[in-house]
């Protein structure tokens, strides 16, 4: 099967992205405020007791998230005045509104990520689907106060009717499909692709791979070395994906802060949020690598 999603585009060539201020890099931290069930297995550091219910273990180390970690990483976001792109589960709104008033009190961008991250749509019917984003975006809009204008899924999973089904609710790009520096259109009128990263992710490096923090702290000063390099003549975006369970953890916390610190030191980098991202190039470029132009979607 061809992907129709969304077509093939070599970065090179392509009409120039200008970033606001003449910025080269537009840089945002995806923060996944999450909720994970008690009862299913999921993301696990020690494998041995992960399908195990319950799993105090696995569980446990999750749920440090929202009960700790996450208030250090908003410490070390605040110090380098960055507003978080959240990812954010409906049924962690529900569950963590302190949360939610921490980052409604600072601005942050709410983008929908699922109902929680034990629940996967990539086996639903269009019918089943479109119920269950209903019910999600319209829990975050609820909590948050904002309708969440980005999705993400739980796992960057999709069901090949998933884009449709959120531009009919008002969405404008999904974070799912890792395959660029730069947006993109999708062939779904309205809807771009926005860059994330599963690479520069910490679940990723840490969990995954075993990385330390000085490699954490050097890899992020290397990608976005390498991307403002390259941006010369065409912006580019650098997304930092972060867990408060990885990331917000006592002996990660101040590599963490070294890594935004050499972001925001930076010269040339646009300091932002994806809806802010997304804004900026759908009003911006005329056309784009991908797909629908913003006429054809008019």
């Amino acid at each position: 099967m061809d992907n129709r999603l969304y077509d093939y585009s070599p970065i090179v060539g392509r009409e120039p992205i200008r970033w606001p201020g003449g910025a080269r890099v537009a840089f945002y931290v995806g923060l996944n405020i999450e909720h994970y069930r008690i009862d299913r297995p999921s993301t696990s550091t020690f494998e041995g007791t992960r399908d195990l219910a319950p799993d105090p273990l696995n569980y446990g180390w999750r749920d440090y998230g929202p009960r700790v970690g996450v208030w250090r990483q908003i410490e070390s976001l605040d110090r380098h005045g960055m507003r978080a792109s959240v990812l954010l589960n409906s049924d962690a709104g529900e569950r963590y509104p302190e949360i939610v008033e921490a980052g409604r009190a600072r601005n942050w961008a709410w983008l929908a990520h699922g109902k929680n991250n034990s629940t996967f749509q990539a086996d639903m019917s269009v019918e089943e689907e479109r119920a269950y984003l209903t019910e999600v975006i319209g829990s975050i809009e609820k909590t948050t106060g904002q309708r969440p204008r980005g999705w993400m899924g739980p796992a960057l999973t999709e069901t090949f009717e998933t884009p449709r089904l959120l531009a009919e609710l008002g969405l404008d790009y999904v974070l799912d499909w890792t395959s660029d520096d730069q947006p993109y259109r999708l062939n779904v009128p309205g809807m771009l692709s926005v860059p994330y990263s599963v690479e520069l992710n910490d679940i990723g490096l840490f969990v995954s791979k075993g990385l330390t923090g000085p490699d954490f702290v050097r890899i992020v000063k290397d990608q976005l070395d390498r991307l403002y390099e390259d941006s010369a003549d065409s912006g580019r975006v650098m997304a930092l994906a972060l867990h408060p369970f990885v990331t917000g953890q006592p002996f990660r916390a101040k590599y963490l802060d070294q890594a935004l610190e050499y972001v925001a030191d930076h010269p040339g980098v646009w300091l932002t949020t994806s809806d802010e991202i997304a804004d900026h190039y759908a009003r911006t470029t005329a056309s784009g690598p991908g797909g629908a132009s913003s006429e054809d979607a008019s």
